[in-house]
């Protein structure tokens, strides 16, 4: 079996959407106030963190922003097996009252968001939660849809969406992969 991959977003390009998500968050809060900016573990953390470098280079202003760590709020956790690593949550502060923006990679059943909204839930009321995601690659499970899409991609069966970053992986990339008979 060999593997096909199409990019979707090379590092300039991830860039280019990474900002124009970062202005699209500001518009859609009306502003900074009162703005949230929080990654699901893993990629959206360092998604999560360019949009809010984003927004203080564009707006001169520090967002404050932090890790959601869903996995005990998985509805599989059951199937990821007896010790599931689990990462670090970290929120900024209080939510309560707060326009709160969930930052994830793919968006694909919905069902890391629901685990993220109940994971939230735990921490407070806030006053909004929006979504915000990389791609969007269709297929939900729940009827969740995302407020700012920074692609939308249509991905067949078999085939996955990789997101890359570079503090992660070394480098900023958006494929589609395949399997296939070589």
């Amino acid at each position: 079996m060999t593997e096909r991959q199409s990019t979707v977003l090379d590092a300039r390009a991830m860039d280019r959407t990474i900002r124009r998500m970062a202005d699209e968050i500001v518009e859609l809060n009306e502003g900074t106030d009162d703005l949230v900016i929080v990654g699901v573990q893993r990629r959206g953390v360092q998604l999560a963190a360019r949009i809010v470098s984003s927004i203080k280079e564009r707006e001169g202003v520090d967002v404050p922003n932090g890790a959601l760590d869903i996995t005990l709020y998985r509805d599989d956790l059951q199937m990821v097996g007896p010790r599931p690593v689990v990462g670090p949550t970290n929120l900024p502060g209080a939510i309560d009252g707060m326009h709160v923006v969930i930052v994830d990679d793919v968006l694909y059943t919905g069902r890391t968001v629901r685990a993220a909204l109940d994971e939230l839930a735990d921490f407070g009321r806030p006053k909004r939660i929006a979504l915000a995601v990389l791609v969007d690659r269709g297929g939900r499970e729940l009827p969740i849809q995302p407020d700012v899409v920074g692609k939308a991609v249509k991905v067949g069966r078999g085939e996955r969406v990789d997101v890359m970053v570079k503090e992660l992986d070394e480098r900023d990339a958006v494929v589609i992969a395949d399997s296939a008979s070589a």
